[in-house]
């Protein structure tokens, strides 16, 4: 497990950067696949990988769907965009514009599911209650989670994305994080809930609530490029919290601010 940033398994971003300045007519997901599959297996990453976009990069595929929050997918992405070799791609079932949790704003999924089966990075967003509970019973999206988990090299969840993760199988028996109101869910699902902003289990990072996709995004992009590269993204997006109130976690809020909280969301849902 790691948090905060600390890194534990240097060797996996070798192998990343490695696949990059190796990778010659292939993807990067394929010269990866090539050194740590048979030769059938490595054929098809290849064609998976030509068949992404961006090939050649790394692919970081980010889920879209009807009822997911914002900033999940938003944070992540803004850090990863402009790592150097990286490309993230909005995903949805469908290509089009996809509804956040209050109805008020859309991304545009550029790829439908079916059309990409690869990617080196997948990085699941939370939603409103509508929007999780219905991909926690969506099996088409359980399995497209899996297929792309199995030569991923990092799976990942912001907020309640982790309940997704956990309701396609990946978080059996693992150290998991997700919004601070839906941990007791995620022993429904077989994770154990570890405090943390990011919380790392093998190739599995499952990050806190909302804002804490960009701690983890800055955590990926070390992992995919170096740590000069996250530092630098730390300041190109300037992320440096400082905020007026000290209630940024129910272990430092009251019982009727939770319940403001709370209120809050729903009231914004649609």
């Amino acid at each position: 497990m790691v948090r905060d940033g600390v890194r534990r398994e240097p060797s996996r971003r070798g192998v990343l950067r490695g696949a990059v300045s190796g990778a010659v007519g292939v993807g990067a997901g394929a010269a990866l696949a090539v050194a740590t599959t048979g030769s059938a297996q490595a054929a098809e990453a290849a064609e998976a990988a030509q068949a992404a976009p961006g090939a050649g990069r790394l692919h970081v595929a980010v889920l879209l769907y009807d009822g997911f929050t914002a900033l999940d997918a938003v944070g992540p992405y803004e850090v990863l965009c402009r790592v150097p070799g990286v490309r993230v791609t909005m995903v949805g079932h469908e290509t089009g514009p996809v509804r956040t949790d209050t109805g008020e704003l859309s991304l545009v999924a550029e790829r439908a599911m079916r059309d990409v089966r690869h990617a080196d990075v997948l990085v699941i967003p939370g939603g409103g209650q509508r929007g999780t509970t219905a991909m926690m019973a969506d099996t088409a999206v359980h399995e497209w989670i899996r297929r792309i988990h199995r030569r991923s090299v990092w799976t990942t969840s912001v907020c309640t994305g982790s309940l997704i993760l956990g309701a396609a199988g990946l978080l059996r028996g693992l150290p998991a994080t997700t919004f601070w109101a839906s941990r007791p869910y995620l022993a429904e699902v077989g994770a154990t809930f570890t405090p943390g902003r990011f919380v790392e289990a093998g190739k599995i990072i499952t990050a806190a609530g909302v804002s804490a996709g960009i701690d983890m995004g800055l955590h990926l992009a070390a992992r995919l490029s170096d740590v000069k590269v996250a530092q630098a993204m730390q300041l190109a997006v300037e992320y440096d919290p400082d905020p007026p109130y000290d209630t940024g976690s129910p272990e430092k809020a009251d019982a009727e601010t939770e319940a403001l909280a709370l209120k809050l969301l729903a009231d914004a849902a649609v």
